[in-house]
């Protein structure tokens, strides 16, 4: 929820409280993510949306002083639950929300993954992902965002 606006809601700051604001937000259109299931459980999503969706990006001063342009979208979290990690869930977590993406039209697409080694980074921290994942997906390196971040970049037609 940090990186959504919260203009004209009532924060409660409780898991309850989230809840009932997110699902308001997706039966409004205004949350997007590709969800990942194992039978009828969710056991991973990518969040994406555009930046007026999720304006709140983190060394947001940082980023718009070398901004060239805002892109269409923004992927902005993962989770994986923890029984599910390191078995490629997340990749198919991003190429669902890129999938998506493109049904919507496409677009410029951008990522804020961790820019460091996993090995020194705990799996519960990577809400964003790491480099080589949206590598591995065909995004490009644009440059630094932040002390352990990058920005990264893809066109979805």
């Amino acid at each position: 929820m940090p990186w959504r606006t919260r203009t004209g809601t009532t924060i409660t700051w409780t898991a309850e409280g989230n809840r009932a604001l997110k699902e308001r937000l997706v039966s409004e259109g205004r949350a997007h993510a590709a969800l990942v299931f194992d039978g009828d459980e969710a056991v991973a999503w990518c969040q994406y949306g555009t930046p007026e969706e999720l304006p709140n990006i983190y060394h947001r001063k940082e980023y718009e002083a070398g901004l060239d342009r805002l892109p269409d979208y923004r992927l902005t979290c993962f989770f994986v639950d923890r029984k599910y990690r390191r078995q490629g869930i997340a990749g198919v977590a991003l190429g669902g929300a890129l999938h998506l993406i493109a049904q919507a039209g496409g677009g410029i697409v951008e990522a804020y993954p961790q820019d460091t080694d996993s090995q020194k980074v705990s799996a519960s921290f990577l809400y964003n992902g790491m480099r080589s994942l949206f590598e591995q997906a065909g995004f490009s390196y644009v440059r630094p965002k932040g002390k352990n971040h990058c920005l990264m970049r893809i066109v979805v037609p």
